[in-house]
């Protein structure tokens, strides 16, 4: 665990945290009550995680904590040492091309100001793990807990679902998704 190693200028004592974040590791010096999602940004440099409502309401800040959806701004920096957290900027293909939700994004039109997209681009990469073959109601409850100002969530919904096909769900090709997409 972390161990405090110095004070800062204001006497604050300061924590070694040794983070693992998008596969790279990371050695920062933190105040205890440093946010991950300010060590992110911050301290790493990684600016695409966005902090909005700063209470864990609206979904921007989430990184994935083990696989898990986490909002960074709840989570001290130096709790998630031991842990690999991935941030939007991980969840491409190794070749530098866009992953499949990214893809998705982009297809589907998903995104506005883009100021929402990292939060959900994450969520959506665990849901997809957890359920690779949504239907369109399992779909608008994967990205319920993440909030847009600009868009009505349908072509986010849409891109849910092209993620799925991308992977090689197969989601377009059942009866009951073809189904719900004419209706839709």
């Amino acid at each position: 665990m972390s161990d405090p190693t110095t004070a800062d200028t204001d006497g604050e004592t300061m924590h070694h945290v040794r983070l693992s974040v998008n596969g790279a590791t990371y050695d920062i010096e933190v105040p205890a009550r440093r946010l991950l999602s300010d060590a992110v940004r911050q301290d790493i440099g990684l600016t695409g995680t966005h902090v909005g409502c700063e209470h864990g309401v609206c979904g921007a800040c989430t990184v994935l904590v083990d696989g898990v959806p986490m909002r960074s701004c709840l989570m001290f920096a130096v709790s998630a040492e031991g842990q690999e957290v991935t941030t939007v900027e991980g969840l491409g293909d190794a070749d530098g091309s866009l992953g499949a939700v990214q893809q998705a994004f982009k297809d589907c039109h998903g995104l506005q100001c883009g100021f929402c997209t990292p939060g959900f681009l994450t969520t959506i990469t665990a849901c997809l793990r957890d359920n690779p073959d949504p239907t369109r109601e399992e779909a608008s409850e994967m990205v319920a807990g993440n909030l847009c100002r600009c868009t009505g969530y349908q072509n986010i919904v849409s891109a849910v679902l092209r993620a799925a096909e991308l992977q090689g769900a197969g989601c377009a090709t059942k009866p009951e998704h073809a189904a719900q997409e004419a209706q839709a």
